[in-house]
């Protein structure tokens, strides 16, 4: 009996032991339910010598029932993030078990040598990492900080919000490292003062599965704040997105761009390079800028915009965007001289004004608002590949002149279409000494690689007339008394 009783106690304790190590059914169905702690993994050291971090974030399986889940940082082999998953080390791992109702932890560290340059130590550094599981998926952004820079306004999650202020005074951005803004960044009740070789780069792109996705990068001037950049022609002041591989030197739309919001007086930009973004300035009603001997290049949308607002422009060139080089909508006033709009490689003219503004675009079938415009281009070259590198539109059909005046003096023109009687058979009745040009004329040195200074045989030189105050070119040049066309003048 005791002997009997002894194997059926020994049997019990197998069965408990067997039921004990025996795993829960593993999810063989779709799409199970998986989460994470956090979709943005942030090492918020900022480097300024070799060295590393480590963060950790938790995967849950919501599921009843076991899964298996695979784990692959976007660029598993050239990666500066290193994974260790529940105990097991890699940046593409497979088949990691979770059981139903349970989480494991991710540990991931970074080790960053700030001194290594730019295109392989940038200043975000960031990395998709996928967590797939039949059919479901998550992603976590990897995302640390490369070089030694002023982070403004620090060193914060995408889409951060944020303020400049200095209750009306100055503020100036003199440190010889470079300015890295991150988020938006409004600038209101302060002077942002920017000197000689200033770089500021704007976070605004995020890299997931080798292409390029736009989440933030702003810079805003509200009705109290101005800025005042002031750069040189040997030492200009730059905006551009922080990617800077040498496979995205050309990758437009990398960052919003700025905008001057209604109010804004008394800004200034005078040797300033913006490039890279979606639009390059955008300037609303009641605002006020100008720019000197600027360039604004590469954008996805339009080089420059104004909506009814003030623009004072001289010896700037605009080239290579999505869009028109400038837009000058809903009126305003506008005065550009000795400027370059280079229209090539779209389908949209060089610069288009008009006077008008609709609720419902681009149909304005309903409410439609007109406000006066008065613009003046002299010295200017206006080139591209299409037949019309200028598009005027006067809502009233030209029946209330007043709130349509326009003048061209001493320009190159690019006109055929906007000739017709339909359209502005008289527009060189209000271009003064203007010449026409064509695709087929001599005009600047290398287009194809956007070198738009005057080629020794260009039909832009000596075609200008001379303006009090601009006896420089955009690179502080000096100006003939026959001045050239455009925001170069010919150096032999």
């Amino acid at each position: 009996m005791y002997f009997r009783n002894l194997l059926l106690l020994g049997s019990i304790m197998l069965m408990v032991i067997f039921h004990a190590c025996q795993k829960d059914s593993t999810f063989e169905g779709t799409n199970p339910s998986i989460r994470v702690s956090t979709d943005t993994l942030t090492f918020d050291t900022v480097f300024t010598e070799v060295g590393s971090a480590t963060r950790s974030f938790k995967i849950f399986n919501d599921e009843g029932e076991d899964i298996l889940i695979d784990l692959k940082v976007n660029s598993p082999n050239a990666s500066k993030f290193r994974l260790n998953v529940d105990g097991i080390p890699g940046n593409e791992i497979s088949n990691v078990f979770i059981k139903g109702n349970d989480s494991i932890y991710v540990f991931a560290d970074v080790t960053v040598d700030p001194n290594q340059p730019l295109s392989i130590s940038p200043f975000v550094i960031e990395e998709t990492l996928t967590i797939s599981s039949r059919g479901s998926e998550k992603d976590v952004l990897l995302e640390a900080w490369g070089q030694n820079a002023n982070y403004v306004p620090g060193t914060k999650q995408k889409g951060v919000v944020s303020l400049l202020s200095c209750d009306l005074g100055v503020e100036t951005w003199d440190d010889p490292k470079p300015y890295v803004i991150h988020g938006v960044l409004f600038i209101d009740s302060c002077e942002l003062v920017i000197p000689e070789g200033t770089n500021v780069y704007v976070h605004g792109g995020v890299v997931r599965q080798d292409s390029l996705i736009y989440n933030d990068g702003f810079i805003i001037v509200l009705a109290d704040g101005k800025v005042t950049a002031q750069g040189t022609a040997m030492n200009p002041v730059t905006f551009q997105g922080d990617r800077l591989e040498s496979s995205f030197d050309d990758v437009a739309g990398q960052w919003v761009g700025m905008r001057f919001i209604s109010g804004s007086t008394d800004n200034h930009l005078e040797h300033v390079q913006i490039k890279n973004s979606v639009v390059g300035i955008r300037v609303d009603s009641a605002a006020q800028l100008s720019l000197e001997s600027c360039e604004i290049y590469n954008t996805s949308s339009a080089g420059l915009i104004g909506i009814q607002s003030d623009l004072n422009v001289a010896n700037t060139l605009i080239h290579s965007n999505g869009q028109s080089c400038a837009i000058l909508t809903y009126g305003g006033e506008y005065n550009f001289e000795h400027c370059t709009f280079a229209s090539y490689g779209n389908q949209s003219s060089a610069v288009r004004f008009d006077n008008f503004r609709c609720t419902d675009p681009p149909l304005c079938q309903e409410v439609v608002y007109v406000n006066r415009l008065d613009t003046k281009f002299t010295n200017c070259i206006f080139a591209g590949n299409d037949k019309d590198e200028i598009l005027p539109i006067d809502w009233t059909g030209g029946e209330e002149p007043d709130l349509f005046n326009f003048d061209f003096v001493n320009c190159a023109v690019t006109v055929e279409d906007i000739l017709l009687p339909d359209q502005y058979p008289n527009f060189f009745d209000n271009c003064k000494d203007c010449f026409r040009i064509s695709v087929s004329d001599t005009l600047f040195f290398d287009i194809d690689n956007n070198e738009y200074r005057l080629d020794t045989m260009s039909v832009a030189i000596d075609k200008g007339t001379q303006i009090m105050g601009i006896d420089q070119d955009i690179n502080d040049d000096s100006r003939d008394g026959s001045p050239d066309v455009g925001a170069y003048e010919f150096q032999k």
